[in-house]
């Protein structure tokens, strides 16, 4: 079975499941330390109720590791709803980011549609350009980030945008995922090519001259039938080229379990496991030895069921750990017995691995 057939049907036997949403529900926010360009910050996290992404709604079944779709409403939103949600989740935090601010605290705002912010099927531009004429009068947020894939980005697009935040720093998020073609393409199932993500990041580069504008490029850790080795080559070597490119910063999203994906559904069968947290301290300490621009590294479900994991001992701590090097940019340093049993996976898990067609899966 191909990926874009077997990721749709997972993908519409989970929205077949899925009980309808309350719109109060979908819009959610929260607050906290972040690493900004300007240092050491806070981040206002805000969800936009939205349709849902585009790419997964269609006949390609969206990404193998994604299920965002199931956080979405799966129909149209009105315009003027889409704003007063945005507002509502804002308002919790105008009086503590002022006082922050007054502390001399730097405060972004990270914007998510669960989606693609440029694509205007998924948020409206009357929603999006009110949502940022709002964010463009709030003296106290210097920095907002929104996410979208390359093909919706232009240069018009950005230029609207621009205009209106009106001199605050805005950055353009990507899910490149790994430079690996054959990766991305076969066991994502992302849609677009190396060279389509490379033309987003020149429209970005082009418009520094006017704007203060940067590009962020997400990175995966260990897609499905990908090696542990593997996976730690593919993020380190996604790195370079990034930074090669002219990236400002890079994000690594280490595998959790997503209901409802293909990769969940190999990982019931025993076929797959999240990264080891080792993997994630191997790659983050070469990147920050060997790259120049900002990384970050996601610890979300780190040391849960559905996440990366070591062992029990040192879970927790290497969670807090990579948590506090992303605020610093600096090594981890951290030894446990564990160790031992990954290092060893490492050195041998190519050597037992299955070659799998890359088109088609063994799940039947």
């Amino acid at each position: 079975m191909e990926i874009r057939e077997l990721t749709k049907e997972i993908r519409d036997n989970a929205i077949e499941r899925t009980k309808p949403k309350d719109l109060e529900y979908l819009a959610t926010s929260w607050y906290q330390e972040d690493l900004l360009y300007s240092g050491k910050g806070k981040s206002i996290f805000l969800i936009l109720p939205t349709p849902g992404c585009s790419w997964a709604l269609g006949p390609s079944g969206g990404c193998t590791m994604c299920s965002y779709i199931h956080d979405c409403y799966l129909k149209p939103i009105e315009t003027d709803k889409i704003i007063e949600l945005f507002q509502n989740q804002l308002n919790r935090y105008l009086e503590e980011i002022k006082e922050d601010f007054d502390n001399g605290e730097k405060i972004a705002i990270k914007l998510f549609a669960s989606g693609s912010f440029f694509n205007p099927e998924e948020l409206p531009i009357k929603a999006r350009d009110q949502i940022l004429k709002i964010i463009s009068n709030i003296d106290e947020i210097s920095e907002v980030i929104v996410e979208s894939r390359p093909e919706y980005i232009t240069s018009t697009r950005i230029n609207e945008i621009c205009e209106i935040l009106n001199g605050k720093l805005f950055e353009i998020s990507i899910g490149l995922e790994t430079v690996n073609e054959e990766t991305r393409l076969e066991k994502i199932n992302k849609g677009f090519s190396t060279e389509t993500f490379k033309k987003a990041i020149d429209l970005i580069k082009e418009a520094k001259n006017e704007y203060n504008i940067k590009s962020k490029a997400y990175i995966f850790v260990k897609p499905i039938l990908v090696s542990e080795s593997e996976a730690i080559k593919e993020a380190i070597d996604t790195t370079y080229f990034v930074e090669e490119i002219g990236v400002d910063r890079i994000s690594c999203c280490p595998a959790t379990i997503h209901k409802g994906t293909v990769i969940e559904r190999l990982w019931r069968r025993g076929s797959y496991q999240p990264p080891w947290i080792w993997s994630t301290v191997k790659i983050i300490n070469t990147i920050r030895e060997n790259v120049k621009i900002p990384a970050l590294m996601d610890t979300s479900g780190f040391g849960s069921k559905r996440g990366p994991y070591n062992c029990k001992k040192c879970n927790k701590d290497l969670k807090h750990k990579i948590i506090s090097s992303n605020l610093t940019q600096t090594q981890i340093h951290h030894d446990c017995a564990c160790k031992k049993e990954w290092e060893a996976e490492i050195k041998f898990n190519n050597l037992s691995q299955s070659k799998t067609n890359k088109k088609h899966l063994p799940l039947y």
